[in-house]
């Protein structure tokens, strides 16, 4: 019988337990003790590191919700793009990088891969095939966020694998947003998708964890051999919070989506505000491939404000009580943030010409009504 994402997310477990707990153990150990030498030398896992009862349940969790077949944890997920990324080049190497990426990422592409003799070239989010212009003979990676970071662009990816395939490019894709479960990039034959389980897998904004999926072999085990050689792992009692989160994500997602195209639409019909950046609003411009290519969207979108003055757009936030003002998103509170100290884009992207400034909104948990009430309170001491 065929099985919903939400149910197998919730009945994959207990297989390699001697007891059938609805929970695996959390075991904490760094040593494992072998009767025997040879047991000592062939066993997998061989050190507490590698991960124990409570890894391996969350590794199967995460292939299950990507449609991948081996999945490989980091304590973070930055660690997981900079594993993803750092499995699949050598000095010498060329990598494209959407413009629209992660700003720690588009850091480490920029700065860390330099040091090590990797070149990073930025792109167009929105350049689908004609990414084949920046192809060079040493590019081995194109790496994908979609949505974009902050901006929310919507890249047509099934376009851009194709280009790589042809040319023997491996291409990576940040899948924390679509979080596996509003987004698939593996059957969209995407060679990793990444995640930070920071953010909706874990859900209550307590635990940083990553993740780095897979279904190719040869892939797979380049992505073990450099998380071996790095020394990358992720701690017992995170790998249990995060798999604990995976349980409830779909019903969690399902209400951040309802309640954030509400007040997406809401927002939309402010005259404080310029324009959305939502990617299931129709007017967004990549609303079509967005449609395409993903099941549903979440409580994450961004707005362009009209014209404000800092001292208007410091009283907004300053009448703000539910919309807490954090860098990370996908817990269960409602979050925004001011967005043009961080923007970092090429010259000559969109984002050059906006009136206003942009905010990043993460609509959580809480009572649509009085978050809205919340908004309206922010926008009506911005225009005392």
């Amino acid at each position: 019988m065929t099985k919903d994402t939400a149910t197998r997310l919730i009945h994959t477990r207990g297989r390699r337990l001697a007891q059938k707990t609805v929970n695996p153990p959390i075991e904490r150990a760094s040593t494992l003790l072998f009767d025997t030498s040879s047991d000592l030398y062939g066993a997998k896992p061989g050190y507490g590191r590698m991960g124990l009862a409570v890894h391996r349940e969350l590794e199967d969790a995460l292939c299950v919700l990507e449609n991948a077949t081996f999945a490989k944890l980091t304590s973070n997920g930055l660690q997981a793009c900079a594993l993803a990324i750092g499995s699949q080049v050598k000095a010498g190497d060329h990598i494209l990088f959407t413009d629209s990426a992660y700003g720690p990422t588009a850091r480490y592409l920029d700065r860390r891969l330099e040091k090590m003799g990797v070149e990073a070239t930025r792109f167009d989010p929105r350049c689908g095939a004609t990414i084949s212009n920046l192809i060079k003979p040493n590019t081995r990676v194109i790496y994908l966020e979609s949505p974009g970071s902050l901006t929310f662009e919507i890249s047509d990816t099934p376009a851009i694998v194709d280009v790589a395939q042809q040319r023997g490019i491996r291409t990576i894709l940040d899948n924390t947003w679509g979080a596996g479960i509003l987004h698939k990039p593996l059957d969209l034959g995407v060679d990793i998708s990444v995640q930070a389980l920071t953010k909706y897998a874990v859900g209550h904004a307590d635990v940083f964890g990553g993740a780095v999926m897979s279904r190719d072999k040869r892939v797979a085990q380049e992505i073990i051999d450099c998380g071996d050689d790095w020394g990358i792992s992720l701690g017992p009692d995170d790998a249990y919070t995060a798999l604990r989160g995976l349980r409830s994500l779909k019903t969690r997602m399902d209400a951040h989506e309802a309640a954030g195209l509400r007040i997406a639409n809401w927002l939309s019909e402010r005259p404080e505000v310029s324009q959305v950046l939502h990617p299931a609003l129709e007017q967004h411009p990549d609303h079509v491939i967005w449609k395409r290519d993903f099941t549903g969207s979440n409580g994450l979108f961004s707005v362009i404000l009209n014209a404000v003055s800092p001292e208007g757009l410091k009283r907004f936030f300053d009448a703000l009580e539910l919309f807490s003002m954090g860098f990370s998103w996908g817990g269960f509170e409602s979050l925004i943030i001011p967005c043009d100290p961080q923007l970092k884009r090429s010259k000559g992207h969109w984002i050059d010409q906006k009136v206003g400034p942009l905010l990043r909104i993460h609509v959580g948990l809480e009572t649509v009504d009085d978050l809205i009430a919340d908004l309206r309170a922010g926008f009506e001491a911005m225009g005392e």
